[in-house]
């Protein structure tokens, strides 16, 4: 009896431990306006990152209706802001979030930028990295 109790009581903590940890992460969220602004935030929730991103995207000179909810990742884990362009012109930004590390959200944006899948495009590169707090980062030298 006394090991099936402590066997209980230890699942208990490592389930609350595990649901205390989860509560603490945060979401990443971005908002895009083409051609216009945009936005990132963490926060609590999905949602609250997302309106927050939309909030930041219209405060840098977006329109409501032009502020797209793009990306969201909960956890947020690392993130990347890839910029792409075709041979004919038109360019944009692919986000890509909750990496388990800077390094494999790296590796992901060679996947991404691969020539050899995507032979349209005459730029892709990482322009931004985001850590879990949300914290922009230049990407390494290539």
């Amino acid at each position: 009896m006394g090991q099936r109790l402590a066997a209980v009581l230890f699942s208990l903590g490592v389930a609350a431990f595990t649901i205390t940890n989860a509560q603490a992460r945060n979401a990443i969220a971005f908002s895009q306006a083409p051609e216009m602004s945009s936005g990132t935030c963490v926060g609590k929730s999905i949602r609250k990152a997302l309106d927050c991103a939309k909030k930041q995207c219209v405060d840098g000179g977006g329109t409501a209706e032009d502020c797209l909810e793009t990306t969201a990742c909960f956890p947020a884990g690392w993130s990347i802001d890839i910029f792409v362009q075709q041979k004919d012109g038109p360019h944009w930004h692919e986000v890509h979030c909750g990496f388990d590390s800077k390094e494999t959200a790296l590796q992901a944006s060679k996947s991404v930028c691969d020539r050899k899948r995507r032979k349209d495009l005459i730029e892709c590169s990482v322009v931004t990295i985001y850590n879990e707090d949300g914290k922009a980062l230049e990407p390494p030298a290539e």
